[in-house]
């Protein structure tokens, strides 16, 4: 019985007639259904009871709560009798695939509501231009408000484009070496004219050399949004960093990315959920730099796929640091950059942050 159950891909328990625990497979005991000799979950034996009461099988979805702070198990359970006094309970763990699907049901919502109010928009605006027919002015008005909204819809059916094909991609499968300072370059000069629209300046810094195995075109992806929200939350006048340095671990070397910003900052209180799909902390801002709430969603979910973390430090006023870290492949060691800076001719020397930078290493990061 035991090597049967083993082979099981559910959790497996096999009760007594006493309501003792007979057998129980790791994957029962991993999940908490059993506990010492005894099952730990009054519904199982609740449930294992009647099934010997009327000897007839029983399939059954149960929640299993662990408390108030602690996530909720779902089982699909299968109770059948053994004979006349043992019965048989199989439970498959669906917390994951009820994860899935609410996470899927809330991505379907809450893209239902973005599209709304820029085809609300379109819609509307449409209708003004024909209303305005007579009055030039008036169309060439909101015509160039209807080219708006079109382009915020477009940007939006591209960002969700892009968020699937990311999660149907694994950038491990087959790796490329990535050579990080060619990413940081290119994605400053694609953001070099919104910058110099918002009069911001960029500068890159650090070390060069340094290189991770990933998918190339992915983590240009990901420091592209990094600078871009770094841009579009600064004020004129303001300067951003973008740098690369290499992290010793106990495990492995990394290879940390950092942006850098002297821009409005994040709130502590908002710091947790930045990275959630659609969510945007300065809404107003956001929307009137044609911001679609997706982009930090993309940086994390590229970030992990890569193996690697990405995390915030910020502070209302003083701005904020992205950090992206990966483990580094080590084709050859790095050196310290000599790079001329494209935008205002500094070099800035970014040091090596540690991985919870504090207001110093901003500050040493923008100076």
């Amino acid at each position: 019985m035991s090597e049967l159950l083993a082979l099981l891909p559910a959790a497996g328990i096999v009760v007594g007639p006493h309501d003792e625990v007979i057998e129980a497979t790791a994957i029962a005991r991993n999940l908490a259904l059993v506990r010492g000799s005894r099952l730990a979950v009054q519904e199982l034996l609740d449930l294992a009871r009647l099934v010997r009461q009327d000897q007839q099988l029983r399939e059954q979805d149960l929640v299993v709560s662990r408390g108030s702070r602690a996530t909720s198990t779902f089982l699909s359970l299968r109770v059948a009798p053994l004979g006349e006094d043992l019965i048989l309970l199989l439970a498959e763990d669906q917390t994951a695939v009820r994860r899935v699907e609410q996470t899927r049901r809330d991505f379907v919502a809450n893209i239902s509501h973005e599209l709304k109010t820029p085809i609300g928009a379109v819609s509307l605006l449409a209708e003004a231009v024909e209303d305005a027919a007579d009055d030039p002015p008036a169309v060439r008005r909101f015509a160039n408000r209807l080219g708006t909204e079109s382009a915020r819809l477009s940007d939006l059916v591209g960002q969700i484009i892009e968020l699937s094909r990311l999660q149907a991609d694994n950038p491990l499968d087959q790796p490329e070496v990535v050579d990080v300072d060619v990413v940081m370059a290119e994605a400053v000069e694609r953001c070099r004219l919104d910058a110099d629209r918002h009069r911001v300046s960029l500068t890159v810094a650090g070390t060069s050399g340094c290189r991770v195995l990933g998918n190339n075109r992915q983590l240009g992806v990901a420091v592209d949004n990094l600078v871009e929200n770094a841009v579009i939350y600064s004020d004129p006048g303001a300067r951003v960093v973008v740098a690369a340095h290499m992290q010793p671990r106990s495990d492995d070397d990394y290879v940390a990315i950092t942006v850098s910003d002297t821009g409005i900052g994040i709130a502590p209180a908002e710091q947790a959920r930045i990275f959630e799909r659609f969510y945007r902390v300065d809404f107003a801002r956001s929307r009137s730099n044609g911001g679609t709430g997706l982009g930090l969603a993309i940086v994390k979910h590229i970030v992990a796929a890569h193996g690697g973390e990405v995390d915030v430090w910020s502070q209302p006023g003083q701005g904020s640091t992205f950090t992206i870290r990966m483990p580094a492949h080590l084709h050859r060691g790095p050196a310290l950059s000599e790079q001329p800076d494209s935008g205002d001719g500094e070099v800035a020397d970014a040091g090596h942050p540690d991985d919870h930078p504090d207001h110093a290493d901003h500050e040493e990061l923008i100076r």
